[in-house]
């Protein structure tokens, strides 16, 4: 067996060069004009819509010749838009489109329409210094299991040094995932141009899960805000803890759109002692918070930065304008931005509030200077606006089916497919796709039973046309048709495994996996293992293969769970982990571990298990 130091990054960069990837005839395509031109195969379909954020849904029209079903709408303006394809009355995401909206609930692409003559602010720009961004796994009293979170770390950070940094804690919408501000919101694009234009300090930036209820395993108390009790308690301390940061509170920042900018400001104005700038993007926040509003004076003495940001065309306009019509009754100081024409509650408005606000971040002065002159002028109500109540609420969430819900010894699977003729279950943990049981109100089921508990990919076939599951958050980092990730109780892999239950003190410390670039923009990863000291004798390079990026080894082979789990339990010494998903990322004399290599992943992990004991 060959042994293997760390390599550095300056070795991969000189290693890499992208191969091309050739256009799919099939492909989604930003005409020169600012159009859009959507294509879609999929000759079992009877209708399909494409549904876009800049123009909303239109049918499309199938080739005669070419067999595609296509559409050009536009154009629009440059920005990154959600888009879906509607088969039959069922969403789909693109096929031939990697990039997705992580989301809890609904499953969409992301099409990137790039600046005209200048880059956009959140567009990434080779010549700039990159940060790199952590996927962190910490354990959370709050909810007594591990919970997620990224953290971005600036291009100058160094672990081995002494300069600390500030911290910016960044909250995403009701149902987004800790990935929505990372791969929707870019904010390390965003952070990483303004920084090298001058125009931003250096800081950390943390991305919580807001919604932690949905990893417990049993049932929480609703009335606990189990968030805030998380980040304050369990997720901070972490932070803190693992990296060089400045822990007072005028070296930390909140702030989050929709859902996260409610929790990122009652979290703010309720921990002044931790937080002194807060910022909302498309959202407000509770007024009966203890005390704050009723002492404006001391409360404003702690507020370096009070800044909000909605649209007009916002379906919580008139909720957010009541609430700073409420901040200039009570005497509380604060900064307002207003826009028009980006399609209102959209990740349009997040992106473009975060690029305004991270300037302000950490510099005093511009911070008082923005205070003081207040923003925009709060414009006048005309009258018409939405009222934002349970009822449009439940419009923009309607409730949806449990998929996949565990039982004792079994899994059920659903999917609401109201008028679809056949629908099948296809996976992994099955030799052959199974059909699936149609009940009343056009959902369909099957519970399994007797499944050997592990981690696999799934998908439905509705009518012919591939499904991934729409109300399972996991999905598998695929470069075509994206299946649906399940973990079933008992699996060998969980991340749970790793905790303590006598002292949770003792649980396992997950290590972070590092997600950077090359000097020519290809992202990999990194997972260089908590519990080491001294040098690291081993590197292992985990191919993806050619249908997945490099994130395959991290959600769906649980590679950083694997190895941590048999460092701490004496199965294998330490070892350096690269996720790759290019062969010129590779040096010739590499131990390595390619995913097509095998039939499925349960097959690609357990040979990594067998590896590593062998180091």
């Amino acid at each position: 067996m060959k042994h293997y130091f760390y390599l550095s990054a300056a070795m991969l960069f000189a290693a890499c060069s992208q191969k091309p990837q050739p256009a799919d005839p099939a492909s989604t395509v930003v005409n020169p004009d600012g159009t859009v031109t959507f294509n879609y195969r999929n000759d079992n379909a009877k209708n399909v819509e494409v549904s876009v954020q800049f123009a909303g849904s239109h049918a499309m029209a199938k080739g005669s010749v070419s067999g595609l079903w296509t559409l050009t709408l536009g154009p629009a303006a440059p920005d990154i838009y959600p888009y879906c394809f509607v088969v039959d009355g069922v969403s789909v995401m693109d096929p031939q489109n990697f990039q997705y909206f992580p989301n809890e609930g609904f499953k969409k692409s992301l099409l990137d329409i790039p600046g005209k003559d200048d880059p956009l602010i959140h567009a990434y720009q080779s010549q700039n210094p990159q940060g790199k961004v952590d996927y962190v796994t910490y354990y959370s009293s709050t909810i007594g299991c591990y919970n997620n979170a990224l953290i971005y770390t600036p291009a100058s950070y160094n672990p081995a040094g002494n300069k600390r940094y500030p911290v910016f804690y960044l909250i995403s919408g009701t149902t987004d995932t800790e990935e929505v501000y990372y791969k929707v919101g870019r904010m390390n694009t965003i952070i990483d141009n303004l920084i090298a234009e001058g125009k931003a300090e250096e800081m950390i930036i943390v991305l919580p899960y807001g919604n932690p209820v949905k990893l417990m395993d049993q049932p929480a108390d609703f009335a606990m805000d189990l968030f805030s009790k998380d980040l304050i308690n369990d997720l901070m301390p972490y932070v803190e803890a693992n990296y060089l940061t400045i822990n007072d509170a005028e070296h930390r920042a909140i702030g989050g759109f929709s859902r996260g900018g409610n929790q990122a400001l009652s979290n703010g104005l309720m921990n002044l002692d931790k937080f002194s700038y807060l910022c909302s993007y498309s959202s407000f926040t509770s007024t009966q918070l203890p005390y704050v509003y009723d002492h404006a004076k001391e409360t404003n003495s702690k507020i370096n930065l009070f800044w909000l940001g909605i649209g007009t065309d916002d379906l919580l306009y008139k909720t957010s304008h009541d609430y700073i019509e409420f901040l200039r009754k009570k005497g509380i100081n604060h900064m307002l931005e207003f826009t028009k024409g980006k399609f209102g509650h959209t990740w349009m408005n997040a992106k473009y509030f975060l690029a305004q606000t991270m300037p302000l971040l950490f510099n005093k002065e511009k911070a008082t200077a923005a205070m003081s002159d207040g923003g925009m002028p709060l414009p006048e109500l005309k009258g018409d606006e939405e009222e934002f109540n349970p009822l449009v609420m439940s419009r923009l969430f309607p409730p949806q089916v449990t998929s996949p819900e565990f039982g004792q010894g079994n899994v059920t699977f659903r999917i609401k497919a109201e008028n679809a003729q056949e629908v099948l279950l296809s996976g992994e943990m099955l030799t052959a796709p199974v059909p699936m049981q149609r009940n009343s109100v056009g959902v369909w089921e099957i519970t399994l039973a007797d499944i050997v508990p592990d981690v696999y990919c799934y998908n439905y076939i509705v009518d012919g046309t591939e499904v991934m599951d729409p109300t399972n958050m996991y999905l598998a980092p695929e470069i075509g048709f994206k299946r649906s990730i399940v973990e079933l109780p008992g699996s060998p892999y969980s991340i749970n495994l790793g905790v303590n239950r006598d002292d949770p003190a003792k649980s396992i410390k997950y290590s972070p996996v590092r997600i950077q670039r090359t000097a020519k923009g290809k992202e990999y990863a990194m997972v260089i293992p908590n519990q080491h000291t001294g040098t690291i004798q081993h590197t292992i390079f985990l191919h993806s293969g050619a249908k997945a990026t490099f994130q395959a080894w991290q959600k769906i082979g649980k590679a950083q769970q694997i190895l941590d789990q048999m460092i701490a339990s004496g199965e294998c010494q330490p070892c350096i982990l690269y996720l790759v998903d290019d062969d010129s990322l590779v040096p010739n004399d590499a131990i390595t571990l390619n995913a097509d290599n095998f039939a499925t992943w349960s097959e690609a992990r357990k040979a990594l298990v067998e590896m590593l004991k062998k180091m």
